[in-house]
């Protein structure tokens, strides 16, 4: 059997990691632009009301080419990693969650150190998250409105 190549890779851990997020009780969206401009794999909304940031690595060398993943702490209440059972986990910093994949569910191997929000700061990515998610349900509702909205907004 052929290994699979680090976009099937990410996406499996990612869909693991989002399916750990559901038993958990956690919303996940996926790829979400931050206020930096930095773009999470997953930012999940727990029960609480925290935000949860998961950086999904599909390997050793997208994790040591990877130098801007601490700009995503201040946009979360805990960070995690995810990656696959195959992944070298000495190479992740004891400072960040980890999360584990294998097949297609995840474990909280180490859980993230809390660093809480300012209340500002939550308040306005409790809106961007609500205003994308919601956005993004229309768009599967009705993808023929959502792409006249598209195409009338870019002619503005």
């Amino acid at each position: 059997m052929e290994s699979p190549t680090f976009p099937e890779r990410s996406l499996a851990v990612r869909r693991a990691a989002a399916r750990l997020c559901g038993r958990l009780g956690w919303a996940p969206l996926h790829e979400v632009t931050l206020p930096n401009f930095r773009r999470a794999d997953i930012l999940a909304l727990r029960a609480d009301g925290g935000l949860v940031c998961i950086e999904v690595k599909s390997g050793p060398r997208d994790f040591l080419t990877d130098a801007k993943w601490p700009e995503y702490r201040d946009f979360s209440d805990a960070l995690y990693f995810a990656v696959d059972d195959a992944f070298p986990l000495d190479l992740l910093p004891e400072s960040v969650g980890l999360i584990v994949a294998c097949e297609s569910t995840a474990e909280i191997l180490r859980e993230a150190p809390a660093h809480p929000l300012p209340p500002a700061r939550r308040r306005s990515l409790l809106h961007r998250f609500a205003n994308l998610a919601a956005l993004r349900l229309a768009a599967l509702e009705d993808p023929a409105g959502s792409a006249d909205l598209r195409a009338a907004l870019r002619a503005e």
